[in-house]
């Protein structure tokens, strides 16, 4: 692996499947009240500048596994918002821990704070990537269907961080996928012009759910404005009338389709509260599934 995880657009097939491995490793030895083998003493600083449940709390609880300490920072409270260059907040920070991770809007943040720092850098999400949520996903996939390979995958709704990443973690573990999203709501053109490459997997983008969700295995969605884009909300709600994961599209997904869904979630928005509900324990295996592979990240990154 390299120093780093950015994008899994960065990543290698051996890379995620080398990740996989270690976070269900860990997840297993976790389980068992088994030691983790990995030095004491570590410490990560979160930066945060997007508000957060999951991704607070797992790493924090990641580090603490790890024996190590994890760190909170906002943007607002660091002199980050007193316009100190990333780049010097990256040199710093490098002489104090020993990771740094960072919720944060624009991909090129994380990509110069990364330039500048001496020690590794995660993403734990910008507005192009999401790349730990991604890696969480298969994690899930794997454990409940066995496997990654020949699988297809349905994702419904806006073209967001999430798609960004699902689209490139599905074709690099050699899964198809098929993503239904509104006219102007498509993925990142990088992402779009990386899929057209897929030479062993299927990947299509339509506009009709239904054709998206056909004979599909595992079904993805988010909500329809996610954070930043709260002023967007009744204008997307219109955009993705028809594009509610419910029983009509179930139907049309494989007898034992998974749904994943990376929470929060508006049940009855982008999901059906009946849905939802039904596959809960999936939902919620993907949300544990977080704290899991994070650790593995960061066993790998800082070992």
């Amino acid at each position: 692996m390299k120093k780093d995880l950015l994008k899994l657009l960065d990543l290698t097939p051996e890379d995620i499947k080398l990740i996989l491995d270690t976070s269900d490793k860990l997840k297993a030895e976790k389980k068992a009240g088994k030691k983790h083998d990995f030095p004491a003493g570590k410490t990560l600083a979160m930066i945060f500048a997007k508000n957060s449940t999951r991704t607070r709390v797992s790493f924090e609880v990641g580090m603490t596994h790890l024996d190590g300490h994890a760190i909170f920072m906002t943007t607002s409270d660091s002199q980050m918002k007193r316009g100190e260059a990333i780049a010097d907040t990256a040199r710093t920070l490098s002489r104090y821990v020993d990771c740094i991770m960072i919720r944060t809007f624009d991909q090129d943040e994380v990509e110069e704070l990364a330039a500048h720092s001496t020690i590794p850098v995660i993403n734990g999400l910008t507005d192009f990537a999401h790349p730990c949520q991604i890696l969480a996903d298969l994690m899930t996939i794997r454990e409940h269907k066995g496997k990654l390979e020949g699988l297809k995958v349905c994702w419904m709704g806006d073209g967001n961080n999430v798609a960004n990443s699902l689209i490139v973690g599905c074709l690099k573990s050699g899964m198809d996928i098929s993503v239904a999203c509104p006219e102007g709501y498509e993925p990142d053109q990088e992402v779009l012009d990386f899929a057209a490459t897929a030479k062993d997997c299927k990947f299509e983008l339509v506009t009709d759910p239904k054709v998206a969700a056909k004979d599909a295995d595992v079904i993805f969605t988010d909500v329809w404005a996610s954070m930043g884009q709260e002023g967007e909300a009744k204008a997307r709600e219109k955009a993705f009338e028809g594009y509610q994961v419910n029983d009509e599209i179930m139907a049309l997904a494989k007898p034992d389709a998974m749904v994943q869904h990376c929470l929060p979630a508006h049940k009855g928005e982008e999901i059906s509260e009946k849905v939802f509900e039904e596959h809960a324990q999936e939902i919620f295996d993907e949300a544990e599934n977080r704290l899991h592979v994070q650790k593995g990240i960061m066993y790998l990154l800082m070992k």
